[in-house]
């Protein structure tokens, strides 16, 4: 039998910012399903809560913590009500952003900054109150992963020039704690995702989502379950030599030319109805129809 000890996260406590819907929700259902212990951190009480709920069908304690990653004072509150509840933090996955903004000649100041906010200034101010908490604890240890994006790696048309910096800043913060934080036995890591099925990404149009599939080695679309086994990878026993790294999870999607659909020989493992499955369940605690043509109406 094979010994799968290494990945087992019983008794570990994690946090995860960003919780209740999308990545954030798929990184905590993976947390949960492997053993750990998880708090919802987001600023969406009703959606965090029942998410945390759910996360109790798994055996483990869950709980939500409101919270503005880009408020210290409340960041700190935050890990404070973690340890609190769970008696230490094992684990924390930094996941909460945004991402909007028009092209880079006709961008408002005010946009750029409550992007960069939220996806870099949010992420620092979270890592170093969790790398604090870490510090101090018995033993001290922990694993710390930041979401950044392929967008820290390529330019997307389109894309707003705050998001592709902030997720490229992401990447650069994840490997700088790494080196200075390797003494204290804590691994930063950060993962880079592609388009991800997720409420975000929901109103991508059918021709896009068509042409990522074409075009992405695997032949379907992101979906948060897809980034269940890196993140187990990163918070368990098994990457404990594995840290300052930013981890590409992306189906081969970076690896294209953007010229030529790519062939296949057979079908992709996912189909296109497959794809959906999560990003409703998140769409429908949202209050958000949606079907295979994308969003067909958005609650005032």
């Amino acid at each position: 039998m094979t010994d799968g000890s290494l990945f087992n996260l019983s008794g570990k406590n994690a946090l995860v910012t960003g919780g209740a819907i999308g990545i954030g929700r798929g990184c905590a259902v993976a947390l949960a399903k492997a053993g750990a212990n998880v708090a919802i951190v987001d600023i969406n009480k009703d959606v965090g809560e029942k998410t945390a709920q759910e996360l109790k069908q798994y055996g483990v304690n869950s709980l939500f913590v409101s919270c503005d990653v880009t408020d210290k004072t409340q960041v700190q509150a935050m890990v404070a009500k973690v340890v609190e509840t769970f008696g230490r933090l094992d684990i924390a996955v930094n996941n909460a952003g945004i991402c909007f903004g028009s092209p880079a000649e006709e961008c408002p100041e005010e946009d750029w900054h409550s992007v960069m906010n939220v996806n870099l200034n949010g992420v620092w101010l979270c890592a170093q109150a969790q790398g604090q908490q870490m510090i101090k604890q018995t033993p001290t240890e922990g694993k710390i992963i930041n979401i950044a994006s392929m967008c820290s790696k390529i330019n997307i048309p389109g894309c707003p020039s705050a998001y592709d910096t902030s997720k490229a800043g992401v990447v650069r913060l994840t490997q700088n704690l790494a080196l200075q934080w390797g003494r204290f036995n804590i691994n930063v890591n950060s993962i880079s995702p592609s388009h991800v099925m997720t409420p975000m990404f929901a109103q991508c149009p059918v021709e896009q989502r068509t042409r990522i599939r074409e075009i992405t080695p695997m032949g379907h679309i992101q979906r948060p379950e897809d980034l269940h086994g890196p993140i187990v990878f990163l918070a368990s026993a098994a990457s404990d030599y594995f840290t300052g790294q930013d981890m590409m999870v992306d189906g081969g999607h970076t690896l294209s030319t953007y010229l030529t659909p790519l062939a296949r020989s057979v079908p992709p493992r996912v189909s296109s109805e497959e794809e959906l499955v999560e990003l409703k369940k998140d769409l429908d605690a949202l209050g958000i129809q949606y079907d295979q043509h994308g969003v067909k109406q958005v609650p005032e």
